[in-house]
């Protein structure tokens, strides 16, 4: 196991698949533009398996093909389906606001460092009366798309942490190797978009299957 940071102070967090219960909703609206475009449906399976990368990112994976056009007109898509949707914000998975408040309340810093638009984690931030309630965060359209470290060193460095002081907290394999790509300890769960199997060969600190037991391991 990896050994867990002496003296953490950040927490950083994947949101969809990690603090929210959002991805049937992202893959129901990946199916809806790949109708739209007359693309090849992907299934569940397949449309979950890219969540936590960047749009860009996500499309070309799961379409190798497609151009920068395609690419572009595709993200639009899932972008106003996806939009259309968000009109009421996916439920947090059980024990994340309770855990969250606590760990604010006990002095760590919080902060997001997800693969969702800087409007699309605003629109949410809002929508759920958390504006203002983490302490930084980082979108894939303003940065590099995990796996790349670069959205971890640049919270790192805006609160000022060393990256064995933090713990990058998420549940696909993205999330797990941009931690170990900056170095960073991490904790993985097992109930979001890939199985906790695939995420032990990252060497979590831990692989939780109830978000609330992150209190046991900070």
């Amino acid at each position: 196991m990896h050994k867990q940071p002496t003296a953490t102070k950040l927490l950083i967090f994947d949101w969809d698949g990690t603090l929210s219960d959002s991805v049937a909703r992202i893959t129901r609206c990946i199916q809806l533009a790949a109708e739209e475009h007359q693309l090849p449906q992907p299934s569940f399976d397949q449309a979950k398996e890219i969540i936590g990368l960047g749009l860009s990112e996500a499309v070309r994976h799961l379409f190798p093909s497609a151009d920068a056009p395609m690419v572009a007109d595709f993200s639009a898509s899932y972008s106003s389906y996806y939009r259309r949707e968000d009109s009421s914000p996916c439920n947090f998975f059980p024990g994340v606001m309770s855990s969250l408040q606590q760990l604010r309340d006990s002095g760590y810093l919080l902060a997001v460092a997800t693969g969702k638009s800087r409007a699309g984690l605003n629109r949410v931030f809002e929508a759920t009366d958390l504006t203002g309630f983490f302490h930084g965060s980082r979108c894939a359209d303003e940065t590099r798309s995990k796996p790349h470290p670069l959205m971890l060193e640049e919270l790192l460095a805006e609160q000022g942490i060393a990256p064995d002081n933090a713990i990058m907290v998420g549940d696909t394999e993205f999330d797990m190797q941009m931690a170990v790509n900056a170095k960073m300890p991490r904790i993985a769960v097992s109930y979001g978009a890939h199985d906790g199997s695939r995420l032990m060969k990252y060497q979590p600190i831990a692989c939780l299957d109830d978000f609330s037991r992150i209190l046991e391991y900070i």
